[in-house]
């Protein structure tokens, strides 16, 4: 096979496997840790291990992918080579900005200023499953159904601030 033909090739492959090991490791994370899907611990602990790696794993994914650009732009033959290699060296830096973002500070939004209705005034299924606090004769039940989106309540129970999680 003639060797113009191969740079492109080579070239859209190097690229590719950057953005893809730059992609999983901000979109992997965000797929295992999210509202109202049990996770495996073996699951969690890698998705934990990657968020903890994905800057550094997506910065060297960037450079590289820059690197790749520069060191073929040359013997990239058409306009339209040049033009996919400078739109995927962009994706690769956008999604190293990206992967500094704690995307989960964005997904869960705390409730601060929670509502309170009696007892006999809330509609609960009986499978509801209840967050209950008691401080000082007083009485809070936060629905795990809320909490699984929320999955932060800051309250004041009887003079006591405390944070409801789940």
């Amino acid at each position: 096979m003639n060797l113009a033909r191969q740079t492109p090739r080579r070239f859209g492959l190097l690229l590719l496997a950057f953005l893809a090991a730059s992609l999983f490791s901000v979109i992997y994370p965000m797929y295992v840790i999210r509202p109202f899907r049990p996770q495996g611990a073996r699951e969690l602990a890698a998705a934990l291990v990657v968020t903890r790696y994905r800057p550094s794993i997506a910065l060297f994914c960037c450079v590289a992918a820059m690197a790749t650009l520069g060191w073929y732009w040359r013997q990239l033959g058409g306009k339209w080579w040049r033009a996919l290699g400078l739109v995927g060296a962009g994706l690769a830096a956008l999604l190293a900005l990206v992967a500094r973002v704690n995307i989960f500070e964005l997904m869960f939004h705390p409730i601060e200023h929670p509502a309170f209705a009696t007892a006999a005034d809330v509609k609960l299924d009986k499978d509801d499953k209840l967050i209950v606090v008691k401080v000082g004769g007083i009485a809070r039940a936060y629905p795990i159904r809320a909490m699984g989106y929320h999955h932060v309540v800051n309250d004041v129970v009887g003079g006591t601030a405390l944070v409801a999680t789940y």
